[in-house]
């Protein structure tokens, strides 16, 4: 892989940029060749700097093997870490283990968040979709009188070629919504059964997500959903299709994701409730151990059929699933859609 630090300005962002903040001067960006998911080789941002703030997430190498994860290489913005929820099977407890406070939400200074985002923008001229939500729920902070929400979005309104992801559990989404301009941003609501989310999900309701996902989208913001993690449970036919008939029943989302059981050795080391765990009788993958093949497939066809009856499965991906899975669903890996991409 080649690595390089530097790349074409994009003149438009450059302009809007330095508009937006006339001292501002640019990290160091730097720049590596990837191979994507159709097999082409394209040079993307790997780092803003020391990787604090702008990363790519690329610990999932290009799927060859039947067990191998597909994942396309998107970028993260960590302006913070934590979650104020406590899914049972939350990967985070794993991630951040060795924290003092492990999975309490902590923020990043703004100063250098703000740095950091600028420098990204300047520097890459490939469109990108910047994902708030890999390490921590992206509107944590939204209680505060200017919340992260708030100032992000204004910085990534001064250009018109990425987008910023927020990918959330809340049910809280009143400060959004006093947002006008918000063209260059998306919310994504992590939703499930609701008696999965009942029992292993230490979350906002369901349906109080539905409905804040409703109001954004009624707003015209752009609005996705994730189907993640999916559990056969007893009755898991009538259970999903029922959430697919209630999201549509509200909004029509702009792009789903669907996912199962990802069992990582680091999440499962530092659980407290591992009765989910039981569902995990299938393959070890590339990320971690899932359930059965069969189960999976049966699960994958059966929501699939539900949303098919709203809208085209062209805007419907899955999450971290196995090569083999995707052939088995005759679905093809290198035109893959899913939450973290644009």
């Amino acid at each position: 892989m080649v690595e390089s630090t530097t790349a074409a300005y994009n003149e438009v962002n450059v302009d809007a940029v330095w508009n937006y903040d006339p001292e501002f001067r640019p990290l160091m960006a730097k720049f590596k060749d990837y191979k994507l998911l159709d097999g082409s080789t394209e040079k993307r941002l790997k780092r803003i700097s020391d990787a604090s703030i702008i990363k790519r997430f690329e610990l999932t190498p290009f799927p060859e093997e039947p067990n191998d994860v597909v994942c396309p290489h998107f970028l993260e913005l960590k302006w913070g870490y934590g979650c104020p929820y406590d899914c049972a099977w939350c990967f985070l407890k794993g991630t951040l283990r060795m924290l003092p406070d492990r999975t309490a939400p902590k923020t990043k200074p703004r100063k250098k968040i703000m740095r950091h985002v600028l420098s990204a923008l300047v520097e890459t001229s490939k469109p990108e979709l910047f994902n708030t939500g890999e390490l921590c729920d992206s509107l944590m902070d939204e209680r505060n009188d200017n919340p992260f929400s708030k100032w992000i979005v204004d910085i990534f309104q001064q250009q018109n070629r990425h987008k910023v992801l927020f990918v959330t559990k809340s049910g809280y989404v009143d400060k959004l919504l006093e947002i006008d301009d918000h063209s260059q941003a998306v919310v994504s609501f992590s939703l499930n059964a609701p008696t999965v989310s009942k029992k292993w999900e230490k979350a906002p309701p369901v349906s109080k997500r539905i409905f804040a996902a409703s109001c954004l989208s009624d707003a015209g913001w752009g609005v996705r959903v994730r189907i993640d993690p999916m559990v056969p449970v007893p009755d898991w036919k009538t259970h999903y299709e029922k959430l697919v008939d209630q999201i549509f029943t509200h909004f029509t989302p702009n792009r789903i994701t669907l996912g199962t059981l990802r069992g990582l050795q680091s999440t499962l080391n530092n659980i407290k409730d591992d009765s989910w765990t039981k569902y995990l009788n299938g393959e070890n993958t590339g990320w971690g151990k899932k359930t059965n093949d069969d189960l999976r497939e049966e699960m994958y066809h059966w929501v699939l059929e539900c949303i098919e009856d709203y809208m085209s499965l062209k805007k419907v991906g899955l999450c971290k699933e196995t090569l083999d899975m995707f052939d088995k669903l005759e679905r093809d890996f290198t035109k893959q859609v899913c939450n973290c991409i644009l």
